[in-house]
């Protein structure tokens, strides 16, 4: 079963000031503008974001975000934001602090067909593979469930990690392309995006488009838990490392710890005419790297300005401690909790190993629209 997000009563906003954003004054929020107003065009012309449980209606983000012109410089971007916005530090019940991750799009070596050591295929989302709201939900799954399998019977669990890998979409053409890595393939449905990259040299992107429904369940945890790894020298790297053994001295146990994660990810193309922009995640805007946040999107909108402050959080800024203003623009089953954060470092090798270490206790403020905060000054 999944554990639902934390409601309301599991924490609360506690209005602050920008001076008491620790970094604020330093922070250059100008690289913003671009995704402010994709972000506002969306919502205006294509569908406003699901407004999550703290209540935020894209609405009122798309009007701040159109009185926006180009930032002449990082005080001209700060300026446009404390005229226009309260500060909110999200507290939490339990006085557990807020926590941040990172993810990055990787660059993997592809194949247009399965042959010789390009065997293991990226999907398309499968026909069959519903979204759940609470009217076509039914009682057995969890309302974590978002995805469910459409059966003549009926909706029913769609197949988990270890049953796609044993071959049960084989023979529907859903296959986008094959890679030879399969612990590439892994990391790359972990992190939702990825550039493939074929031996013409062509190269495609490809971004989430669904998931199977069932549950993130990280393998890091799974190996600490059987001292696999030791907790302190827990990252991507050190995972990838003993997975890349482990396939050479036991396939089987690679098998049994890769399934351990039940989630699956299926994919979309999406547009690589800019590779300088980062994917079109789940807000349907390009990211941007070291600006861009995934969030929960249980609890927060779309496109709301996060400013995460993270002491310890110092090799993403030359030394430095993490003090950022970022826009919420995805999401990952991963992220779960009122101050939980996933970083978007940014496309290709150098911006894996900047996200790999990522592991960092963090402060969350969110900036709220000056006609939305009186809902939250309580």
């Amino acid at each position: 079963m999944i554990s639902a997000s934390p409601t309301l009563s599991d924490f609360r906003l506690e209005r602050v000031d920008f001076a008491d954003l620790p970094g604020w004054a330093a922070d250059d929020p100008s690289p913003l503008y671009e995704a402010m107003r994709a972000c506002a065009a969306h919502i205006r012309n294509v569908k406003p974001y699901r407004k999550g449980s703290l209540g935020l209606e894209a609405m009122e983000l798309a009007d701040l975000f159109e009185q926006a012109a180009p930032f002449a410089d990082a005080s001209a971007a700060r300026t446009f934001f404390e005229q226009r916005c309260t500060p909110f530090r999200i507290l939490q019940h339990n006085d557990e602090q807020g926590f941040v991750t990172a993810f990055y799009e990787p660059e993997v070596d592809v194949s247009d067909v399965s042959e010789g050591l390009f065997k293991y295929p990226f999907y398309f989302r499968p026909d069959d593979l519903v979204d759940l709201e609470e009217s076509n939900r039914p009682a057995d799954l969890d309302s974590g469930y978002m995805f469910g399998r459409q059966t003549p019977d009926g909706i029913v669990a769609y197949p988990d990690r270890g049953e796609i890998d044993r071959g049960c979409l084989d023979g529907r053409g859903l296959e986008i392309a094959f890679a030879r890595s399969r612990i590439d393939v892994f990391f790359a449905r972990v992190q939702g995006a990825a550039r493939l990259v074929y031996p013409d040299g062509r190269v495609r992107r490809i971004t989430y488009a669904a998931k199977a429904g069932h549950p993130f369940s990280p393998i890091g945890k799974l190996l600490i838990d059987r001292g696999e790894i030791a907790r302190e020298d827990i990252s991507m790297q050190s995972i990838r490392t003993w997975l890349a053994e482990a396939l050479v001295s036991n396939p089987a146990k690679v098998d049994e710890v890769l399934w351990h994660n039940k989630s699956y990810i299926f994919f979309r193309e999406a547009d690589v005419s800019d590779p300088d922009l980062g994917p079109i995640a789940a807000a349907k805007v390009p990211l941007i790297a070291g600006r861009s946040l995934a969030v929960d999107r249980s609890i927060h909108t779309f496109g709301y300005p996060f400013f995460i402050h993270a002491e310890r959080l110092t090799h993403l800024d030359d030394g430095k401690p993490f003090a950022r203003l970022m826009l919420a623009l995805d999401t990952g089953s991963a992220i779960i909790g009122p101050a939980r954060g996933d970083i978007f470092t940014g496309s290709g090798y150098h911006a894996g190993e900047l996200a790999g270490t990522v592991r960092n206790d963090a402060d969350f403020y969110i900036l709220v629209p000056n006609a939305a905060a009186g809902r939250y000054a309580g």
